[in-house]
């Protein structure tokens, strides 16, 4: 077993590092030319919308879909997890304070990716045999290539999302709440397993109309208190913000002038775990957030790209970037030090320099918050896809083995469960990439305003046959 799980965490790390990396990178790269900078041109109006349709309880969703700052909320609760926390830790401690200036680069390339998947998500989507309104890759990669090729492709990525996300995903996210809780209070992990499963699968049940209502609630309420937490803690730290930031823009093309050459800390691991964590925080080009942007009632996709680019702002240059500066304005962190905080424990140690004990509880807190959001976000991008493959009946199947999966991860952290769960993420990243390159085209003539809603052709060169 021990071989096994070394075995399979080699290959997810080469296709991650050497790999997806570039991809993601090159992807958004690739859509902020063809869209000609649609996160800076779209960035206002997409902050309009938001505040536009900003509420606690808006309009109930149902077949027909649900709002868009709903559909926003949900792609949100899915973004904005642990890696928020243990992630921004982990990036600070392996990349030293570097890695948060490319992780700000990956995110603005970023941003456009978001943009396209929103577009073609909202573009694809259609109505199942219940008549309920869905989408996501699937239907734009079946759209776009025919055949058993689109078949295959489209089946790998939905078999990988249930897998990644709805299975091993849950799992490590509730073995996140357990030890938050364990460590602030000393709870029992197999009770906080208990209460968290048996909360979610009240909301599975519920459909999707009871998770847009729980999530148009959670994510607003979650993103407050954090970001309230931290600029406490950076008041109270105001002294060092300067000197943290400077690090961050020194450290990320000379790591030695401020963690010195001895710690062994380049630029290409400030790079790697910057664009790395980032990434995967903001899951921009993963293929996971367009199954809610497709579900938005707009009257044009432009419409959801636009605020879908907001959702990476704000969990990345926002809940990011704040943990950063938290952990690093404590002086907590030790770069590259064997036996140095890293993770959840590093987050915390930050928040105690100000907070005292209460950092531990703040932390388990804000853990619970992200993480059981995240969990009800990727519950439903695995459900879509479980529809989507096996038809209605199976999904109450997949919400019990989704339920047993939180009960059992919060429980026993085996490495195994979560060296699958990295490798499932990034296969099921490729045949999302694959389509977006392909219609990369149609998103070009999105974002230049043309009525994709009624253009049928699916050629790179954009334009019409």
């Amino acid at each position: 077993m021990d071989h096994l799980t070394q075995t399979i965490s080699q290959v997810s790390d080469f296709v991650w590092n050497n790999l997806l990396l570039y991809l993601l990178v090159g992807v958004g790269i690739l859509f902020t030319i063809r869209t000609r900078f649609v996160q800076l041109r779209k960035f206002g109006t997409g902050v309009k919308r938001l505040f536009g349709g900003f509420s606690l309880n808006g309009e109930k969703a149902g077949k027909e879909g649900m709002s868009s700052f709903q559909a926003l909320t949900t792609a949100i609760a899915a973004q904005v997890g642990t890696g928020n926390i243990a992630g921004a830790a982990t990036a600070l401690y392996s990349g030293g304070p570097g890695a948060i200036f490319w992780m700000w680069v990956s995110a603005f390339f970023g941003m456009s990716t978001i943009y396209g998947e929103a577009v073609l998500a909202q573009k694809f989507k259609t109505v199942d045999s219940a008549g309920h309104v869905t989408g996501g890759p699937i239907y734009y990669i079946r759209a776009r290539f025919t055949g058993k090729f689109g078949k295959f492709l489209a089946g790998f990525f939905s078999l990988a999302i249930i897998f990644a996300l709805g299975f091993s995903g849950n799992m490590v996210q509730a073995n996140s709440i357990s030890a938050a809780f364990q460590t602030a209070f000393g709870t029992p992990a197999l009770a906080v397993g208990i209460v968290c499963a048996v909360i979610a699968a009240f909301i599975f049940l519920g459909g999707v109309g009871r998770i847009a209502s729980v999530t148009e609630k959670l994510v607003p309420v979650m993103a407050v208190f954090y970001i309230a937490g931290c600029l406490i803690v950076l008041i109270i730290n105001h002294a060092a913000i300067l000197p943290a930031l400077r690090s961050i823009f020194v450290a990320a093309f000379n790591p030695q002038a401020i963690l010195g050459g001895a710690v062994g800390i380049s630029v290409r691991e400030a790079m790697r775990y910057g664009v790395a964590r980032g990434l995967f925080s903001n899951e921009a080009g993963m293929g996971s957030t367009p199954h809610a942007h497709a579900l938005a009632k707009v009257d044009k996709p432009q419409d959801q790209g636009e605020i879908a680019i907001v959702s990476v702002f704000l969990d990345t240059f926002i809940v990011l970037t704040l943990t950063a500066l938290v952990i690093l304005t404590s002086g907590q962190l030790q770069s590259g030090v064997p036996g140095g905080l890293q993770g959840t424990e590093l987050a915390q140690a930050a928040f105690n320099v100000s907070f005292g004990s209460f950092g531990n509880i703040f932390v388990a807190i804000c853990m619970l918050f992200f993480a059981f959001s995240t969990i009800i976000g990727w519950y439903f991008f695995g459900e879509t896809n479980v529809k989507a493959l096996f038809g209605h009946k199976a999904t109450k199947v997949y919400a019990a083995i989704v339920v047993v999966c939180i009960v059992i991860g919060s429980t026993l952290q085996v490495d195994l469960v979560w060296k699958l769960s990295d490798l499932f993420n990034a296969l099921m990243v490729f045949p999302n990439l694959v389509a977006l390159i392909a219609l990369s085209g149609l998103v070009a003539r999105a974002a230049k305003g043309s009525d994709v809603l009624q253009d049928n052709d699916l050629s790179l060169t954009g334009k019409k046959k």
